[in-house]
């Protein structure tokens, strides 16, 4: 099976989960993060809004607001970027006063708005949202790299955040092969548990 088939089938596979299951595999998730102290410790938080059945991190945003973290969300940039560039900049929001708008792709995203960009790196937790994963931290995305040219440039910095996959269960496969560009997950939070991926994978 192609990758492209693969990453259809989990699509599919995410969207056909009820209403109901959707809604408390988001709470689970939440609660679950609540509790890791790499979370509880982090005062800069990248969240994701959630599109195409990806797993709500809704809930666990508006924790983040409540114990006084700073949240931020992902704005697409540029439609015409090359491999090598950002398509993504994490932009400062506040899930209870901001309102957001629809891109080119029809996700919700907050107005760009360049005095609340922060550095990459100046993060702590990126959420990632997830198509297909497996337990050495391998991802599959929508396909079209914005997280991966993205999250790449952290590999050149001192700093970086944690990147934290979040995805159903039903998402998880065997083993997911790794192209050079393919940025790897240091950990996988699903509505039954977290996996942490050891440096090797």
């Amino acid at each position: 099976m192609s990758v492209r088939q693969l990453r259809a089938r989990l699509r599919e596979r995410r969207r056909s989960l009820p209403e109901h299951y959707r809604r408390n595999a988001a709470h689970q998730v939440a609660s679950l993060l609540a509790r890791q102290l790499f979370y509880t410790r982090a005062r800069h938080v990248a969240f994701y809004v959630a599109n195409d059945g990806e797993l709500d991190p809704g809930i666990l945003m508006m924790d983040a607001r409540l114990q006084e973290k700073q949240c931020y969300l992902p704005v697409m940039i540029d439609r015409f970027m090359s491999w090598r560039a950002s398509p993504l900049v994490f932009q400062a929001h506040d899930p209870v006063a901001e309102e957001l708008v629809r891109n080119r792709y029809g996700i919700l995203e907050p107005a760009f708005d360049p005095s609340g960009i922060t550095s990459t790196e100046m993060l702590d937790v990126i959420f990632v949202p997830l198509v297909g994963f497996d337990r050495r931290g391998g991802r599959i995305g929508m396909g079209k790299g914005f997280y991966d040219r993205t999250l790449a440039q952290l590999y050149r910095r001192f700093r970086r955040p944690k990147l934290v996959g979040l995805a159903y269960d039903i998402q998880e496969i065997d083993e997911i092969r790794r192209n050079p560009w393919d940025i790897p997950m240091d950990a996988i939070t699903t509505e039954t548990g977290l996996i942490e991926i050891s440096p090797r994978g």
